[in-house]
């Protein structure tokens, strides 16, 4: 069962779990379980992705139930009116806050016959919510050090936030195909957590019908939730509850 975050006439909000794919695609032919089809399902209507996460990621992803709606939500991603909040964890220490502005080469399907031409524009904003170190070598240091990371996307490019970590030489922890693996192994080994550390906290967007902002929040799954408590980057199990 999907966790419903928001519902009315118009729009449904899931919290979608990692690893789940949004719809069908060429780069997992075997997969059964689709974030669209499960929820379709489960409210018996037809419902229309207005954006997408990556397979890893969890969190926020917003469906309508009518083309109009779906149009108008489409028109304010491309218009940049959508406020998105992530959050993730990454390698080392990030210090404060700031903003990467690094065009990304555009990355496209390996199971399709087009090829990635030139960069794309790539805003991300960055502040540093928690750090924490562990007395647990990696490598050739004798602690492994974390950070707790808010991340805000101005663009939305393929695995922007995940290249723009990398970028900093903060990769996400979880990230097999820009990440430390290192870093990973020592995640999955001592805490049980396999998934990608990057989540999609908050989105906020302007209903179509109303012209009210609407701020929807995500809770953490549990074994997110464990990465932070166990690293101690929180020390508090209040952040578990998606609300609105």
């Amino acid at each position: 069962m999907l966790e419903i975050v928001y519902r009315d006439e118009s729009i449904v909000v899931i919290n979608k779990p990692a690893g789940m794919l949004v719809h069908r695609s060429s780069v997992a032919p075997g997969e059964t379980v689709f974030a669209v089809q499960r929820l379709r399902d489960q409210i018996g209507m037809k419902v229309h992705p207005v954006h997408r996460l990556d397979r890893p990621t969890s969190g926020i992803l917003v469906f309508t139930l009518n083309v109009e709606t779906l149009k108008a939500l489409q028109a304010q991603f491309t218009e940049r009116m959508v406020e998105k909040v992530y959050w993730a964890v990454g390698r080392g220490y990030v210090n404060g806050q700031g903003t990467i502005d690094y065009p990304l080469r555009r990355e496209v399907d390996p199971y399709s016959n087009s090829e990635a031409e030139g960069s794309q524009s790539a805003v991300t904003h960055f502040q540093c919510l928690a750090q924490a170190e562990l007395p647990i070598a990696t490598g050739r240091y004798p602690t492994s050090r974390y950070s707790w990371v808010e991340l805000r996307p101005e663009t939305g490019r393929k695995h922007q936030l995940r290249r723009h970590m990398a970028h900093l030489r903060h990769p996400i922890v979880g990230d097999t195909q820009h990440g430390v693996g290192e870093h990973n192994r020592l995640f999955r080994e001592t805490f049980g957590v396999h998934r990608l550390l990057l989540h999609a906290q908050r989105f906020s967007f302007i209903h179509p019908s109303t012209g009210e902002r609407i701020t929807l929040i995500a809770g953490l799954d549990e074994p997110f939730h464990k990465a932070l408590t166990k690293t101690r980057l929180i020390r508090t199990n209040g952040i578990l509850s998606s609300t609105r």
